[in-house]
C-alpha cells in the first residue's frame, strides 16, 4: 500500500450490492478496491427473497452454483385474512429468465459466496475496518481519504454502496426524498424452524398484521406490527416475543432466536444516482418497504446495470457519457418498485376492521375473475425493467410492441458442442448479436462485424433444433459464430410475436436494439452512437473472459469462446 494507492474504482460498502459490483468489475479486469468500515460481513439475515433477475446476475458472474444451495426455489407466498382464510396466492410458474421468480435465501451465506468470488481476482481488494472520511473529485479522478491515518486512495470512479445512511450520498450533496412510515415492526429470526414448511405467508390481520417466511437451512422469519402503545424495549423482551409467536408456534418459549430487531419502513430515493465521478447503488440510492422483497433485488439490478458500463468506460470501450444512462434507466424502475411495495404495505396493514373487511371482500371478488387471479398468482403486477431512454436504440417512431429496452429471455438451448445449457452461458459476459434463422456476419457486413468483434461480442445464429447440425456449401462453418438450437421452442415462440429478427444484447442481457434482418448494419451504426462506444474497441467487457463459470446442475458453464 503506497501513500497514494491508485485504482480504477473504489466501492464503499461490502454488502451484497458492493460485492456483486466488485465481481462484475473483477471479471472485466477493472482494478477495484472495496472498503468497509465493519470488520467483517454482517452475520444475520436481512433480505429473505431472491428473484429470477438476481439469480441471473449471479449466473453471469459465475457464482450461481455456489449460491443455489442457500436458497428455497419456487417459494409460494400466501395472503390470509384475520381468520387465516386464504385471500390470495403468489406461485409464479414460468422461468422465462432461466430461474424461478421467487426464492427464499439466507443472506449472510449468499453474501459470503459473493465475497469468496473475489478471491479469483488479483486486481480486486477488500479492505475491512476502513471508514471513508471524505472524498473529493477533480476532472480526472476521485481522492478518497480514510479515518485513523489510513493512506489516501485515488480512483477514476467511486461508487457508494453504503446503505440508507450513505456517507457517499452525503458527500455528493444529494437529497434522499420520500417518507418514513410511523409504523414499527419487529423482525424475529429463528433457527430450527418450528414450523418447517417451505413456504411463506402474510397475515392481513387488523389486530396485528404479520409475516411468516421460510428462508433456508432451517431458518424462519416472523415479522409483527408493533402498536403505538408498545415500546421498542417491550418488542425485544423475550416474554413479549413469546406472546407474539404463541398463535403460530406450540412452544414459543422453546424457540431458538437468532436475533430480534425493531425497524420502520422507508420509501425513499436519492435525488441523483450520479454526481460527476461519484455514483450510488443499492440502499444508498433507494429504500423501499419489505412487502415485495425487492430491496435486495433492486440493489443487484443496480450492480448489473452499472457494472458493465463502468467496465466499458474504464477499459476504453465507451465514453464517460455512458454512465449518465445509469440514472436514466434505473430511476424509473426503482421508483416503480418503491411505489408497489408501499401500496402493498398499505393493503396488508390497516388496523381498522371495517377497512380490512372491505379489502377482503374486494380481493375475494377479484379472485373469482380468472384473469385477475392469474395476474396475482403469476406476479404480473411486478414492474419489469423497460428502458425508454438510456443505452438503448428505439425504432422511430417508437412502438409499444418493440422489445427494445426489455430483458431478453433465457431458455435452455443446445449448441453443436453442448446440450441443454442456459442461453446466457452460451452468450458469455459481454455484448451479443443474436439473429434468428440468419448468419450474423452476412447481415452485419464486414465493418460492423469487426467492430462488434473488437468489443468482445459473441455472435449467435439461433435456429430451429432441426437445423442445429446442418452445414452445406452455402453455409460453411464460421468459427466466430455460435450456432444455437432452439431446444424447447422458446426462442421461436419469442420471435413469433416480434417482427424483429436481429437483436443486440447488452452485457446485462437487456435488448439494446432490434430490427428486421436487412437493417442490421443501420442498427449497429445507431447503437455505436447511443452506447458511446469507441471506434477502437478498447479492452474488457467480454474480451478477454477472465473467468469461466463452472458447470452446475442448472448452468452448464460458459460454452462460447472468445471470437
Amino acid at each position: 500500500m503506497t501513500p497514494q494507492q491508485q485504482v480504477d474504482v473504489v466501492i464503499v460498502g461490502a454488502g451484497p450490492v458492493g460485492l456483486t459490483l466488485a465481481n462484475i468489475l473483477g471479471l472485466q479486469g477493472v482494478r477495484t478496491l472495496v472498503v468497509e468500515e465493519r470488520d467483517s460481513l454482517i452475520d444475520y439475515p436481512r433480505g429473505v427473497g431472491l428473484d429470477d433477475e438476481s439469480l441471473r446476475t449471479f449466473q453471469s458472474i459465475g457464482l450461481v452454483g455456489q449460491i443455489l444451495p442457500h436458497t428455497v426455489p419456487n417459494q409460494i407466498l400466501r395472503f390470509y385474512d384475520a381468520r387465516r382464510r386464504l385471500l390470495a396466492e403468489m406461485a409464479p410458474p414460468d422461468a422465462r429468465f432461466g430461474w424461478p421468480k421467487r426464492n427464499g435465501f439466507v443472506q449472510p451465506m449468499v453474501d459470503a459466496e459473493l465475497l469468496a468470488g473475489l478471491d479469483r481476482f488479483d486486481h480486486v481488494e477488500v479492505a475491512w475496518g476502513r471508514r471513508m472520511e471524505t472524498a473529493s473529485q477533480s476532472a480526472d479522478d476521485v481522492t478518497v481519504e480514510f479515518a485513523d491515518g489510513i493512506p489516501t486512495v485515488r480512483a477514476r470512479y467511486l461508487v457508494g454502496c453504503d446503505g440508507g445512511r450513505s456517507a457517499t450520498r452525503h458527500l455528493m450533496g444529494v437529497s434522499f426524498d420520500g417518507t418514513t412510515s410511523a409504523t414499527r415492526w419487529v423482525v424475529i429470526d429463528l433457527a430450527n424452524d418450528p414450523l418447517g414448511h417451505p413456504n411463506s405467508e402474510v397475515g392481513a390481520d387488523p389486530d396485528r398484521p404479520y409475516a411468516s417466511i421460510s428462508i433456508a437451512h432451517g431458518i424462519r422469519r416472523f415479522e409483527f406490527m408493533i402498536h403505538a402503545d408498545e415500546t421498542d424495549e417491550q418488542a425485544e423482551d423475550p416474554e413479549f416475543v413469546a406472546r407474539l409467536l404463541a398463535p403460530f408456534v406450540p412452544h414459543p418459549e422453546k424457540v431458538d432466536v437468532i436475533r430480534r430487531r425493531v425497524y420502520t419502513h422507508h420509501s425513499r430515493i436519492a435525488g441523483a444516482f450520479r454526481e460527476g465521478r461519484m455514483l450510488l447503488a443499492g440502499d444508498a440510492a433507494h429504500l423501499m418497504p419489505v412487502w415485495q422483497g425487492q430491496g435486495y433485488n433492486s440493489g443487484i439490478r443496480d450492480a448489473a446495470n452499472l457494472g458493465w458500463k463502468l467496465a466499458a468506460v474504464v477499459n476504453g470501450q465507451a465514453g464517460d457519457g455512458l454512465l449518465d444512462t445509469y440514472d436514466v434507466e434505473r430511476r424509473k424502475h426503482a421508483r416503480a418498485m418503491i411505489d408497489l411495495s408501499t401500496m402493498v404495505g398499505r393493503v396488508i396493514s390497516p388496523t381498522n376492521r371495517r377497512v380490512a373487511a372491505l379489502r377482503d371482500r374486494m380481493i375475494r371478488g377479484a379472485s373469482v375473475v380468472p384473469t385477475l387471479k392469474r395476474y396475482v398468482l403469476e406476479m404480473r403486477f411486478k414492474p419489469m425493467p423497460r428502458y425508454e431512454h438510456g443505452a438503448v436504440h428505439h425504432p422511430k417512431p417508437p412502438t409499444a410492441a418493440s422489445p427494445v429496452g426489455t430483458l431478453f429471455i433465457q431458455p435452455r438451448v443446445d449448441t453443436r458442442e453442448h446440450s441443454d445449457v442456459l442461453l446466457d452461458d452460451v452468450v458469455g459476459p459481454g455484448f451479443a448479436v443474436l439473429c434468428w434463422n440468419n448468419d450474423p456476419r452476412s447481415l452485419l457486413g464486414a465493418e460492423a462485424f469487426e467492430r462488434w468483434k473488437a468489443l468482445g461480442a459473441v455472435f449467435i445464429a439461433a435456429r430451429p433444433q432441426t437445423q442445429l447440425h446442418w452445414t452445406g456449401a452455402d453455409a460453411p462453418e464460421d468459427p466466430a459464430v455460435v450456432v444455437v438450437g432452439d431446444r424447447t421452442g422458446a426462442l421461436k415462440s419469442w420471435f413469433d410475436v416480434h417482427t424483429e429478427s436481429v437483436l443486440v444484447l447488452r452485457p446485462d442481457r437487456c435488448i439494446a436494439g432490434a430490427d428486421i434482418a436487412q437493417r442490421a448494419p443501420e442498427l449497429s451504426s445507431a447503437l455505436f452512437d447511443v452506447l458511446k462506444l469507441t471506434q477502437g474497441g478498447g479492452h474488457g467487457v467480454g474480451s478477454p473472459v477472465l473467468y469461466v463459470p463452472q458447470p452446475t446442475a442448472q448452468s452448464s458453464g460458459t460454452v462460447a469462446g472468445t471470437p
